[in-house]
């Protein structure tokens, strides 16, 4: 499958890269088909892109890469629709927004994308009573240096 991407060009889509959203996006409800593109096997950063609208994409983040504590509790019911279990555990990411400054990057830690990933099924899920933000900077303390020690 051809896709067309503004961040990444025109791309060859294979079925085990497409993530199925029935229920969309809050925002873009009409956008149910994702491809999931891995930065690299080492990185935090992923995206998801539209499968049918090329400007549309989301940066996403490992959120335990950034933020140790970060938990919540699926509700059954969603859980259930996903099929996630303890034997079929989602992966979980935070939708980042990159701002003029890398130091100012904002994750959405109140709604979490929850992926299962043997049936390529997502949702993003809104932790409504959960004290999390859905703009938590990634670097509170700055940018990690690059280097460290030197003369």
């Amino acid at each position: 499958m051809k896709i067309k991407s503004a961040q990444f060009g025109e791309l060859d889509v294979t079925e085990d890269h497409l993530i199925k959203f029935p229920d969309g996006i809050p925002g873009f409800p009409d956008e149910k088909l994702f491809v999931y593109i891995l930065h690299d096997a080492e990185s935090p950063f992923s995206f998801v892109q539209s499968a049918t609208e090329g400007s549309l994409m989301f940066l996403l983040v490992d959120p335990f890469a950034f933020f140790k504590d970060y938990e919540f509790v699926l509700e059954d019911e969603v859980a259930e629709e996903m099929n996630i279990s303890p034997e079929n555990p989602p992966q979980v990411f935070l939708i980042a927004t990159v701002k003029e400054k890398l130091a100012d990057m904002t994750v959405n830690l109140m709604a979490p994308i929850v992926i299962n990933p043997t049936q390529r099924i997502g949702r993003q899920v809104i932790l409504h009573r959960s004290g999390y933000s859905i703009a938590e900077k990634m670097f509170p303390n700055g940018l990690p240096s690059e280097t460290k020690g030197g003369k």
